[in-house]
């Protein structure tokens, strides 16, 4: 199977989010179809850690759930070819999420989604989030494609 890697240009092509709320600045290891490995650099900088928490800085559960949902909407929207488009993935549920470790600004969180299942529109994902090799969140996604 053919893997890719795709760049900040190619992934907001895919998805419609923009900064403040893009979470991935990469994908490697894209197998279409299959699996991907998202790549986000925490920055001392992101926006959340202004109140979360200014004298032990976290990043947020949900924005590391956030980034696993992008890095999967991003891996589904490349499957299916669709650059350009006026589509967007929204989430339909989130299951078996659990938060391991926490994450600081310095660190790169690799954002590892699998496909578990495709029915049309509806896709459902296994996300795990680490950092250096550590599992720091982790959770079941389901989603859908709409216009």
């Amino acid at each position: 199977m053919p893997t890719t890697e795709l760049n900040l240009e190619e992934i907001m092509r895919l998805i419609p989010h923009r900064p403040p709320m893009l979470m991935i600045d990469r994908l490697i290891d894209v197998v279409p179809d299959v699996s991907a490995v998202g790549l986000k650099t925490v920055s001392a900088d992101d926006w959340y850690f202004q109140g979360h928490f200014p004298k032990k800085p976290v990043m947020p559960g949900v924005m590391i759930i956030e980034a696993l949902a992008q890095a999967a909407a991003t891996l589904a929207m490349h499957t299916l070819g669709l650059y350009d488009q006026e589509k967007l993935v929204y989430f339909l549920g989130i299951d078996e999420t659990r938060f391991r470790k926490m994450v600081s600004p310095g660190d790169v969180l690799h954002l590892s989604v699998t496909k578990l299942h495709r029915r049309s529109q509806v896709w459902r994902f296994k996300g795990v989030a680490t950092v250096n090799g550590d599992v720091v969140a982790e959770t079941i996604k389901t989603a859908m494609i709409a216009d």
